[in-house]
């Protein structure tokens, strides 16, 4: 694989989610992932979080199939888990016997609530991670319930992308002269920490603790959604006073003294029926044709059918095909290093042999371990 982390190997154990959206992300920028994955076990081709891989099948109840795994984590610059805490330990591959394997070795462990904690070794989802972290609290209408944000928040944001940071972080401190060691990546920890500009506001009295009164959760009337003519929906975040100001003239209402005073709350339900009323009189297309692009921060809100054929992401290249298949193209860009085209994920075990192979592995060898059922 081309990209900034060519050269670098990990050893992902099959998981679901964060785990699977972690090595994604470090395949797509270079990093050869080994998938460790189950007997019976599916990759879908047109899932994008297992692309990009290679796999092979172990059935880890075989002490064969540890001892294999054991081979490839010494080979490795690191590995991604995200099963309970002391999972892994029960299996033999717990952090003490692959970090004397290998000391250099990055040992990332993907939870919910952490390697420790009173919820520890619950059960959770991305929506109880953000419910703990106070994240879920800040979602929603006022006077209504919380409301999910699907599961990009902790799974895929706190979780996957930051453990993502952590591995490229510890392994970089390893290739200049330090240790290797253990990622402790909980969802909970890292919502939190993608909150920080939140309790920042709060801190500072600019944020009430409370959903949908505040001025980026859509409680004020210049940052939100608004239904067209057509039933579509567009986006406006015209805060700064210039940017509300070009929203005003745009929308002719720069005559409507009501507007004057931009963040006088009290005024903002207001304010809200009056742009309800007249967003409503136009459809979709033909806001996009007085406002976009401008500076009035517009955007229409796209559909996942409709996103990857505005001329904007297609310019851009934000979403590729991938055998066959619709999805996000990988990011960020590189001015200097290109990466290779996304791969569609394999077939559960297919690499295994070429895997073994590289590690020294002969015919009589491997076929000894399919004999024995550690390799499937």
């Amino acid at each position: 694989m081309a990209g900034p982390l060519a050269g670098i190997r990990i050893i992902e154990f099959a998981g679901i989610g964060p785990g699977p959206y972690c090595g994604m992300m470090l395949a797509d920028h270079g990093a050869e992932v080994i998938r460790i994955d189950r007997p019976g076990g599916m990759l879908l081709p047109k899932d994008p979080l297992s692309r990009s891989r290679r796999s092979i099948a172990l059935d880890m109840k075989k002490p064969e199939a540890v001892a294999i795994a054991r081979e490839l984590c010494r080979t490795a610059d690191g590995i991604i888990e995200g099963y309970r805490p002391g999972v892994m330990e029960r299996l033999g591959l717990g952090p003490e016997v692959l970090l004397a394997d290998n000391p250099k070795l990055v040992y990332g462990r993907m939870t919910g609530w952490g390697q420790y904690g009173m919820y520890a070794d619950a059960a959770g989802h991305d929506i109880n991670y953000i419910a703990l972290s106070g994240v879920l609290h800040t979602v929603g209408r006022a006077g209504e319930k919380p409301v999910p944000p699907v599961n990009y928040i902790g799974d895929f944001g706190g979780g996957g992308m930051m453990l993502a940071f952590g591995m490229v972080s510890a392994i970089l401190a390893a290739k200049t002269g330090g240790k290797g060691q253990v990622i402790d990546c909980a969802m909970t920890d890292g919502s939190a920490l993608l909150s920080a500009m939140t309790w920042g506001f709060h801190a500072m009295g600019f944020w009430k603790d409370q959903a949908g009164v505040n001025r980026l959760d859509g409680g004020a009337p210049y940052y939100d959604t608004y239904a067209c003519a057509d039933g579509k929906f567009i986006s406006i975040g015209s805060i700064e006073p210039q940017f509300y100001a070009l929203l005003r003239a745009k929308t002719g209402l720069d005559a409507d003294p009501d507007f004057d005073a931009q963040d006088d709350q009290a005024r903002w339900p207001l304010l809200k029926e009056k742009l309800t009323a007249l967003f409503a009189t136009k459809t979709r297309d033909e806001w996009c044709a007085l406002m976009e692009p401008s500076d009035v921060c517009f955007a229409p809100v796209l559909s996942l059918s409709e996103a990857p054929h505005h001329p904007h992401n297609v310019e851009r290249k934000t979403f590729i095909d991938v055998g066959g298949t619709i999805m996000p193209a990988p990011a960020p860009r590189y001015s200097e290093t290109t990466a290779d085209h996304p791969r569609p994920a394999p077939m559960v075990g297919a690499d295994g042999e070429s895997i073994l192979a590289s590690l020294g592995h002969d015919a009589a060898s491997i076929a000894a371990l399919r004999e024995a059922g550690a390799l499937r």
